[in-house]
């Protein structure tokens, strides 16, 4: 008879340990699941790619304690109204495009990337634009030449030339344009949008 107690025997701690490691990898196929659908564009927190036909701009909610994203009236990409297959392959290329030109390795994006250059997860609202209605050419011609069009604010930081073409760099504005319609929960800290100006 052995004198080891019944909790300390090693066939109840193999149990338990399997045991647990199924529980685990079950909730775990669930929150995967659940995640996913949370960050799904068309979902409550990350609107569909459509969204490129709407104004986004920022309202503080009181509620929340920051600013958040407010999908407002038709406001159409270069004038022109796109479908929701229209709108995604378009996004979908300028997303393309920012992974093949490496850009995270100098921005960031949703937290990901470098911290050499600013920040890319609100640069459609960023006030260095000047103002919303100059932004979106102003944008495509700062894609094209970076280096004519820079604007370093004291770093000495330049993008370098990235040779895109004309709809390689609509289709970044089109990104860019999305991806600050997502609802980042105030990230990041501290951005102040664009002036918002009364619509047209």
């Amino acid at each position: 008879m052995s004198d080891i107690p019944w909790w300390a025997g090693q066939d109840l701690w193999r149990k338990c340990a399997i045991w647990i490691t199924a529980v685990m990898a079950v909730i775990l196929i669930f929150l995967t699941f659940d995640s996913v659908a949370k960050i799904t564009a068309g979902s409550d927190r990350v609107p569909d790619y459509d969204v490129i036909n709407k104004r986004i701009y920022y309202k503080w909610d009181a509620d929340r304690n920051m600013e958040a994203p407010v999908i407002g009236d038709d406001a159409p990409l270069f004038g022109q109204m796109r479908t929701k297959d229209e709108a995604r392959a378009l996004v979908t290329h300028g997303k393309l495009t920012v992974q093949s030109k490496n850009c995270m390795n100098c921005h960031t994006l949703l937290g990901n990337g470098a911290y050499y250059a600013p920040d890319l997860t609100k640069a459609w609202l960023d006030p260095g634009w000047g103002a919303e209605s100059v932004r979106e050419q102003l944008m495509v011609t700062f894609l094209l030449d970076p280096d004519a069009n820079a604007r370093t604010y004291g770093t000495n930081r330049r993008m370098p030339q990235l040779n895109l073409t004309q709809e390689e760099a609509e289709a970044v504005v089109a990104f860019l344009k999305w991806m600050s319609a997502i609802d980042t929960n105030g990230f990041p800290k501290g951005f102040t949008p664009i002036k918002q100006e009364e619509p047209s």
